[in-house]
């Protein structure tokens, strides 16, 4: 099939030509997102294949239908980003990665909570300047914190294994229990109750209209007071208006990041020669107790593999005809 690939990377091209074993499909690279003003260039193409910021909604997937497109390929776990109900209507296949390397998720997880704990980034550029100080690194012990996990899917559950390994308290919130994190020593509470009770909350949920905006003012405000807070599921899941709010009134203590409400304007590209306009995230780099990483939780060697070879293979199966085991459907 002839695949057209926006928002690359040169370690998008490096992978998929990699796994594209024998050139079975035809890829071309855009470093452009998808959005309404290029998707015209996917004229001539059987397919799409998407990132978490790439826009694919109603007017695209109706010009991607236009264009003869017949399948859009997510090279990621999250489509809130696609409109299915578009997708349906015009006949338009969506097929993604539902689990690439939960693993590498779970861990950049851990390195925020070891990083903002024991400002082991701020120690690095001390000494590199010759000051071996230790004023104002002072960290904390992890052994029986008390840590809340939102969502506990493939990456929630991974990253709540490895807290206990740590020594921790774990609760956990989700729809549907996992009996095997119960049978570890995972408690599940509702919400209010995991937030109140939680040294470090960390987010591993889904973006929906249930969890848009999860983390807001109200529920900053039912949070132990100083308590952690870490994202590295989406962006929109936390209020960051909210959350700088609670940063400069001391109730929230520590903020890590890897994935940012307004990410789709910033992530993935060098701004460093530019005056960035966001003042929301310049806001929250200001503060010398919170954390930013541009999307990089994913980025090991084992995912960046098993992005590219389960969406090679999704193509395929689209391409054979046969039942596409990783499709997602309006429900």
């Amino acid at each position: 099939m002839n695949v057209a690939f926006f928002s690359t990377q040169s370690y998008d091209r490096e992978y998929f030509e990699r796994f594209n074993t024998m050139a079975r499909h035809q890829l071309r690279f855009w470093e452009t997102p998808l959005d309404e003003q290029t998707a015209q260039l996917a004229a001539g193409y059987d397919a799409v294949c998407i990132f978490v910021n790439d826009r694919c909604n109603a007017e695209v997937i109706k010009i991607l239908k236009e264009k003869e497109v017949r399948l859009v390929a997510l090279r990621c776990a999250g489509f809130n980003n696609v409109d299915l109900a578009a997708a349906k209507e015009h006949g338009l296949a969506v097929v993604r990665v539902p689990a690439y390397s939960p693993h590498a998720v779970a861990e950049h997880a851990v390195a925020l909570i070891l990083t903002l704990n024991r400002k082991t980034h701020k120690a690095y550029n001390r000494v590199r300047e010759g000051n071996f100080s230790l004023e104002r690194l002072t960290g904390f012990d992890l052994f029986q914190k008390t840590v809340g996990v939102v969502g506990t899917g493939k990456i929630g559950s991974v990253f709540a294994q490895i807290m206990l390994g740590f020594g921790c308290r774990v609760l956990a919130f989700d729809v549907y229990e996992n009996q095997e994190l119960v049978n570890k020593g995972v408690r599940y509470l509702p919400l209010n109750e995991l937030l109140a009770a939680s040294d470090i909350v960390s987010l591993h949920c889904p973006l929906n209209d249930q969890t848009r905006h999860l983390i807001n003012a109200e529920s900053l405000k039912k949070m132990k007071p100083g308590a952690m807070l870490l994202n590295t599921g989406r962006g929109a899941l936390i209020d960051t208006k909210a959350v700088v709010a609670a940063l400069k009134s001391g109730q929230l203590g520590y903020l890590g990041l890897d994935v940012y409400e307004q990410e789709e304007h910033l992530f993935f590209r060098d701004h460093s020669e530019m005056i960035i306009q966001d003042e929301l995230i310049l806001r929250l780099m200001s503060f010398p107790n919170v954390l930013i990483t541009a999307h990089q939780a994913f980025f090991t060697e084992e995912a960046l593999s098993e992005i590219a070879t389960v969406t090679l293979q999704n193509i395929s199966d689209f391409e054979a005809g046969v039942f596409l085991k990783n499709e997602v459907k309006l429900q």
